[in-house]
């Protein structure tokens, strides 16, 4: 129970900040507008606090953190006072409502852009970029990577963690580019040229280092059991968390990276396993589901995770920290990747080249942020610039009742010199309403699928 209020604490934090700052870019810009705002409410439903400005305007809490909105002075929305009509929104000019409906992504762009300036300034932790093993028949392998290179740079970039190297490499994969890696190599510097494989889920299945064919350097982990995914070849097989691997196809296994190992070598082969628990030893038979690769043969997977190690040595740990300028330019950088890679997995998920299961509703955002929130401060800060860039990327799409379908509107205004129809108008919102529901739906049904498969 302590989790789950911590997640649900977690994700009413997120949310609250991440629709302050979109709100407040509305509003900011609606007063710069010389626009008269009624309400400025974080959260939906029932107000919780309420307090009128000098100002006139209503700052509301409400009860659902949902969401928020600005609610502005317009005449297509009810009766308004003649003296007051040159502040209603439908009569300022054509520039200033584009900017107002544009403010609101925006901002959210620009926190993103703060959020990451102030996370590689601190310092983000994470293991050493340095390569522990290559595939022999892997892109890592042709790009002629090899153990003990530590990765410098990629395509200029700093990268000090094995983190922010696949961060730099992410890109690529989604539209399969060639990049260049500066490594560290018989303490000389080398660069590298590396094919990445297109690979349009490589932003939601994790572990691209794996798929292309490297491993991080850690410290020996013993073959114990941690999470086991429900449904999963591991636990049909009768596995549970806390089981230690002896031996695999009557070899000893010392370790968990030798047990990955065999698990991958053997997809869809029955694999016999020792295992030890504290009743003592028993056998066991688990056949790894084939997963494919972008590429060459598949591998192995039986869907346990391994049990949490203590604290990391030193020697294996690493943190990518710039200075204030330098991560100012790497914050709009990241901002950007983040946001055109958003794009293009919206646009293949819409023409059917990538998968519906990208989309995430509010359920697996919750998970994240108790996830980052327990891992540390700016660990929950990188989290809110990707769910800030989020947010603006879908608000700017062209579906009305989101920014991107008013502006959308007073494109068409633009075109013909007068404002859409209200009929049109209705028509849209009813259009928006049944894709966003549409959207939220299969969001939600995402979510449930991952939870419960």
């Amino acid at each position: 129970m302590g989790d789950l209020l911590f997640t649900l604490a977690a994700f009413a934090v997120a949310i609250g900040i991440l629709v302050t700052v979109h709100e407040y870019g509305h509003f900011r810009v609606a007063r710069w507008a010389g626009v008269r705002v009624l309400r400025f409410s974080v959260g939906m439903g029932r107000p919780l606090l309420r307090r009128t400005g000098k100002d006139g305007t209503e700052y509301v809490l409400a009860a659902l953190p949902i969401g928020g909105y600005v609610k502005m002075l317009d005449e297509r929305e009810g009766e308004v006072d003649p003296a007051e009509r040159h502040r209603a929104f439908n009569n300022r000019p054509l520039g200033w409502r584009t900017a107002v409906v544009l403010a609101g992504p925006v901002a959210n762009f620009l926190f993103a852009i703060v959020a990451y300036w102030l996370m590689l300034v601190l310092g983000m932790p994470g293991l050493q970029a340095t390569v522990d093993a290559v595939d022999p028949d892997s892109a890592a392998a042709r790009a002629g990577l090899a153990a003990g290179d530590a990765i410098v740079a990629v395509e200029g970039r700093p990268a000090s963690t094995w983190g922010a190297a696949m961060q730099s490499l992410l890109p690529a994969a989604l539209d399969g580019e060639t990049v260049k890696i500066t490594l560290q190599r018989d303490g000389r510097e080398e660069t590298v040229t590396l094919e990445v494989p297109r690979m349009p889920d490589a932003a939601r299945s994790g572990d691209l280092g794996g798929r292309l064919g490297m491993t991080p350097a850690r410290p020996a982990i013993p073959p114990v059991l941690g999470e086991i995914e429900s449904g999963s070849p591991a636990d049909r097989a009768g596995l549970k968390a806390g089981d230690r691997i002896a031996a695999a196809a009557g070899e000893p296994v010392a370790g968990w990276r030798e047990l990955v190992e065999r698990v991958q070598a053997s997809p869809g082969e029955p694999l016999a396993l020792t295992v030890e628990d504290d009743l003592g030893q028993r056998q066991v038979t688990v056949t790894p589901e084939a997963v494919p690769r972008p590429e060459g043969e598949p591998y192995g997977r039986i869907g346990a995770g391994v049990e949490p190690p203590g604290s990391m040595p030193a020697e294996y740990r690493a943190v990518q920290r710039f200075g204030p300028v330098a991560a100012l330019g790497e914050g709009v950088i990241r901002t950007w990747e983040t946001a055109t890679m958003t794009l293009k997995v919206l646009g293949r998920m819409v023409v059917g080249q990538a998968s519906l299961e990208n989309l995430s509703g509010p359920i697996t955002i919750a998970q994240f942020a108790g996830y980052t929130a327990d891992a540390g401060f700016v660990q929950f800060i990188s989290f809110l610039a990707v769910v800030s860039i989020s947010l603006g990327v879908i608000n700017l799409l062209p579906v009305p009742l989101l920014d991107g379908g008013h502006l959308l509107y007073y494109g068409i205004e633009l075109f013909k010199g007068s404002p859409v129809s209200e009929q049109t108008e209705a028509l849209g919102q009813r259009i928006g309403l049944a894709a966003i529901l549409a959207l939220m739906g299969l969001a939600f049904y995402n979510d449930l699928s991952r939870l419960f498969s």
